[in-house]
């Protein structure tokens, strides 16, 4: 009689300790495959952060549910001892496992760096910078690195045209280098055997189209007046009469408020003054847009030497061949300007 009780005891453990494990199985695998993103979001994880970060920044965001399942499937996966830096997105559904492979593998999500209406490079590297790791100051350094940018084969001038205004996807991590790197690559692709037969026929190469395009973008807003200006510009050049734009004028100047040309602006020295020199200036003067572009590209064929900015600051301008036209429209706004108190 007291074998059998004693088996029935040892089956009783047994039994007990099976559902223990079996309760303990089903917990642990809760913990791996449950859902466990309390609402959708992203963190950062900066160079040389620590486990403890993480657990900070997913804590302060409330995107886990369940730290503790968290931890313990981080433990077992060895992801504290393998923090990796980026910008990592979280979605509602994911579980621990998902969660702690993306973060051990470094899968980030990439950030879309919108480059539009700038205007010089210290512009282009505070933005940029709030959408990668590196400040605007360690960026600037790399975007006036002539080393590089010789190596890339521009000079400081012509440089900034590799940088056509668009969105890019690009990882949080991105280097400084790798960014401008990325750029060069953007820039060859737009530049394709089409778009470069098309500058070939005008006479200009592709770094010449977008000095060009820079000053239409300045000239004028509407999309509809850029190919007149480009061809105007283009019949200016193919005669040798100096561009005179106001906006390279006030490039030289380092102004863009500048809202009136007054005739001692016009003597500065500087190769972007086209009333002085001749021909395109060095480099552009801005980021043009690809419909500024485009507007040199397909210029509009007409035979207008003259433009001048309409009265009514309509944004539009008045477009002749003829000087003494041209010299009525100025008059009047040259007036306009003076009326509305508007002298420099």
């Amino acid at each position: 009689m007291i074998l059998p009780k004693i088996n029935k005891i040892i089956f009783f453990i047994i039994a007990i300790g099976l559902i223990i494990t079996g309760l303990k199985a089903y917990q642990y695998y809760q913990f791996a495959f449950s859902p466990n993103v309390k609402k959708s979001g992203n963190i950062i994880i900066p160079n040389n952060a620590t486990y403890q970060q993480v657990l900070d920044s997913l804590q302060k965001k409330e995107i886990i549910i369940n730290e503790k399942a968290f931890k313990w499937v981080a433990k077992k996966k060895n992801y504290p001892l393998n923090i990796k830096t980026g910008n990592y997105e979280f979605k509602s559904g994911m579980n621990n496992n998902h969660i702690v492979n993306m973060l051990k593998a470094g899968l980030q999500k990439p950030v879309s760096v919108i480059i539009n209406n700038l205007r010089t490079i210290e512009q282009l590297a505070g933005i940029v910078s709030h959408y990668i790791a590196p400040d605007s100051v360690t960026l600037l350094q790399s975007l006036r690195d002539t080393t590089l940018i010789k190596k890339l084969g521009y000079n400081k001038f012509t440089f900034p045209v590799i940088f056509i205004p668009n969105t890019y996807q690009v990882y949080w991590t991105t280097t400084p280098e790798k960014f401008i790197l990325r750029m060069k690559r953007e820039y060859n692709n737009f530049w394709n055997e089409k778009r470069k037969g098309e500058a070939e026929l005008l006479g200009l190469s592709p770094v010449e189209v977008i000095t060009l395009a820079s000053i239409i973008q300045e000239e004028t807003n509407k999309k509809k007046e850029k190919p007149i200006v480009a061809g105007l510009y283009l019949n200016r050049l193919k005669k040798g009469i100096p561009l005179q734009s106001d906006p390279t004028v006030k490039f030289a100047l380092e102004d863009s408020s500048v809202r009136r040309i007054l005739k001692k602006y016009l003597k500065i020295d500087s190769p972007y003054n086209t009333y002085k020199y001749a021909g395109l200036p060095p480099g552009p003067i801005n980021f043009p847009e690809i419909s500024s572009i485009e507007s040199v590209l397909h210029p509009d064929s007409n035979n207008y030497i003259y433009m001048c900015a309409k009265e009514d600051f309509s944004g539009y301008h008045n477009f002749t061949n003829n000087l003494r036209t041209h010299m009525n429209n100025a008059r009047k706004y040259q007036r306009a300007l003076t009326k509305m108190k508007i002298m420099k």
